[in-house]
């Protein structure tokens, strides 16, 4: 698997050194009100592409939340490969949100597939089945199967996978991110039951969004 940065992803270097080499280009010309736009849209591009370290919970099998943002569902809803009916939750990604991606759980890469679609807001039900989307199904502790979502939004146009067929990853491993705002699905097996709740702020590598019963 290609490994991204630490502190700054790698997806957003080539974003950050063109808006900083064209605020410096209109400070050299003198067009201050125009450097000073491109100086606060350097530091949200900076911002946007920020990429912490995180701590996972104690608990070795708590499931922990694949991204950053707020649960907008936790409901039961086919599987995206199987159909099967299974227990999701989704969350969903503001631009001020950290957008790379974490595993939910330790485990290996078993399918990736890539499905083109539209860009509908996110934050509605039928980005789960309309927009463009990147399905990635992970064989976790005891061959459970858990499958989870990349949800590209109405701004975000740019899915990215690291994370690559038969690759085995840690919990809270980074695999891949969404540029500018979006949505992460997850599908739990049974044998867990959500921790959280509509409404609730998560973290990803470190909120706890199910356990074991």
């Amino acid at each position: 698997m290609r490994q991204p940065s630490v502190g700054v992803s790698l997806e957003g270097l080539p974003y950050i050194f063109l808006s900083a080499f064209t605020t410096v280009c209109f400070a050299i010309l003198g067009w201050w009100i125009a450097t000073l736009v491109m100086l606060g849209l350097t530091a949200f591009i900076g911002h946007f592409f920020r990429d912490p370290e995180r701590v996972a919970p104690e608990d070795i099998d708590a499931v922990v939340s694949p991204a950053d943002g707020k649960v907008i569902k936790v409901e039961y809803a086919p599987d995206p490969l199987t159909g099967e009916l299974r227990q999701s939750i989704c969350i969903f990604m503001n631009v001020f949100n950290v957008h790379v991606n974490r595993m939910p759980v330790s485990g290996k890469i078993e399918r990736i597939r890539y499905i083109p679609g539209k860009y509908f807001n996110a934050s509605f039900d039928k980005a789960s089945t309309d927009n463009e989307r990147n399905v990635v199904e992970i064989i976790g502790k005891g061959n459970q199967r858990f499958t989870m979502v990349q949800i590209a939004g109405l701004i975000a146009r740019r899915i990215v996978c690291w994370a690559e067929k038969m690759d085995k990853l840690k919990r809270g491993d980074r695999f891949g991110l969404i540029k500018f705002g979006s949505r992460v699905d997850l599908y739990l097996p049974e044998g867990y039951e959500p921790s959280i709740q509509v409404g609730d702020k998560v973290i990803a590598g470190e909120t706890a969004l199910a356990h074991k019963v």
